[in-house]
């Protein structure tokens, strides 16, 4: 019965392989995560099998995509775990102080030397004229979501937010928890970890929204967001100036789209597959492009990174520059977006990226008043006309600023700019509609669909918790056939896990 196993091929499929990393949507993943789903729920009746078996299953899905860093993922977990219970043993003292600068120091230097050392050698080379060597470095996957979510432990231990976790295995659960791990949501430990003191119904409500957020997910990216980008936006970028400027103007467009398609992609299947254990992770967008200015656009994007920096960033500096009042409000917003900049990548495009969105928001408040005034003069204020003007120029604002966030280089940027300016020629808008139709036709649903009221998913979120359970499953199995035969058989790795 079992001389037919072939054992070498299950081995390889176990191990990690560099060129075929374990992806949300792939049909390894599929495979693997339903012979983990059917032995989870076969243990549940022991709740802590169940997340000892999870545990499993979260470190073994980061080796199959980062490999040997896995250690680095538990060794993560280890040392802010004990920080932890340091900081809550240390009194209200100089130690408690102490014990919290040396965590951020150990968290911040691990992070820094993989994603930031190579960084500051080569800029040191450019403006110092020296010839450092550059490091062999792999940057870990997720390592910046992983080492916020710890530092939001830390930060909270600290300001007595939460008591510290004593169960480190479910400590460990909270850092590697595979679906958030390597792309976010960042999740606050004082959300989740309560959530894993005992079992969490999945109720009919429960698996709709997750059925819905998976379908959702893997049709963003999948069907979208790969789809423009092989077919039209990276080669646009690889090589602007070959192209028009309205061509380089509509890849702006579709870049745009396509970030939000991959990254709000991988999110809805995260909290998705979350809502499958009964876990609740934290949303991370809320249309962004309907927001009527760039600090709207925060608070709908990525709003787990963006309450994280300002919660544990932007209020402590805002503190600090309080005597200042105005300007030391935008200058904290200044300092906040530059370091979320960096954060994202150690390129001059991204802490560039991040001082156009502080700078936006700083010009934005510090105008607001001459702003309040000329709107009530011409009786624009609270206007329907005023709301669709502010939000056009602020997704103009952000897609523009996207292009030092994708293109390799400040000078790149400057290159599409250029052709939009100087070499626009309108009439080609007609060729792009013609030799590029599967592109133009996903990228006028994508926004379409982004722009309808939010009552519509809700209504799709109802009609499904009432469906039945074979409905749902059927539901899922058409999207994931469909997305099957759309994608492209290259593998596009998530945009955000560079980061």
């Amino acid at each position: 019965m079992f001389s037919n196993i072939d054992l070498p091929r299950i081995r390889e499929l176990l191990e990690f392989n560099q060129y075929d990393p374990l992806l949300f949507g792939t049909s390894l993943f599929l495979f693997l995560f339903a012979g983990f789903l059917l032995i989870y729920f076969v243990l549940k009746s022991n709740y802590k099998l169940q997340l000892s078996w999870l545990i499993v299953f979260s470190l073994f899905f980061y080796y199959k995509a980062s490999g040997i860093f896995v250690l680095l993922i538990i060794g993560t977990a280890i040392v802010n775990y004990l920080f932890g219970m340091w900081i809550n043993k240390s009194g209200e003292g100089a130690m408690r102080k102490i014990s919290l600068s040396l965590s951020v120091i150990v968290n911040i230097g691990v992070l820094a030397y993989f994603k930031y050392a190579n960084f500051f050698i080569t800029s040191v080379n450019e403006f110092g004229g020296t010839a450092w060597n550059s490091l062999d470095i792999i940057i870990p996957l997720g390592i910046s979501f992983y080492t916020f979510k710890s530092l939001n432990y830390i930060f909270d231990i600290y300001y007595e937010m939460m008591e510290p976790e004593y169960s480190f295995f479910e400590f460990l659960l909270f850092v590697s928890f595979f679906p958030n791990t390597m792309s976010g949501p960042i999740d606050r430990a004082r959300n989740f970890l309560p959530q894993l003191k005992e079992p969490n119904p999945i109720t009919n409500e429960v698996l709709g929204r997750a059925v819905l957020l998976i379908s959702m997910g893997l049709i963003k990216k999948y069907a979208i967001a790969d789809y423009i980008s092989l077919n039209f936006v990276d080669r646009v970028f690889e090589s602007s100036t070959r192209f028009t400027g309205v061509e380089n103007l509509l890849a702006i467009y579709g870049y745009t789209l396509q970030i939000f398609c991959d990254f709000s992609g991988y999110t809805d299947m995260a909290i998705g597959i979350s809502l499958l254990f009964g876990f609740k992770l934290m949303d991370n967008f809320n249309y962004p492009f309907k927001a009527k200015s760039v600090a709207e656009f925060w608070r709908r994007w990525h709003i787990s990174l963006s309450t994280w920096l300002q919660d544990y960033l932007f209020k402590p500096l805002q503190m600090s520059f309080r005597h200042m009042r105005l300007l030391g409000n935008a200058l904290a917003i200044m300092i906040t977006f530059v370091l979320c900049g960096l954060w994202h990548g150690s390129t001059w495009g991204f802490i560039f990226w991040g001082f156009l969105h502080g700078f936006f928001m700083s010009f934005s408040l510090l105008t607001k008043d001459i702003k309040e005034k000329l709107f009530t003069i011409t009786r624009l204020k609270n206007t329907r006309l005023l709301g669709f003007v502010q939000t056009v120029i602020t997704f103009h604002l952000i897609a523009f600023a996207f292009v030092y966030f994708r293109s390799p280089s400040l000078s790149y940027a400057s290159d599409m700019f250029n052709q939009i300016i100087n070499y626009f020629y309108p009439g080609v808008f007609i060729q792009f509609i013609q030799g590029y139709q599967g592109v133009f036709i996903l990228m006028s649903l994508g926004f379409f669909f982004h722009f309808l009221p939010d009552s519509i998913e809700k209504r799709a979120e109802k009609l499904l918790v009432r469906s039945p359970l074979v409905l749902k499953g059927l539901i899922l199995a058409l999207v994931i056939y469909f997305v099957a035969q759309v994608k492209s058989a290259d593998l596009q790795p998530f945009i955000y896990f560079q980061f």
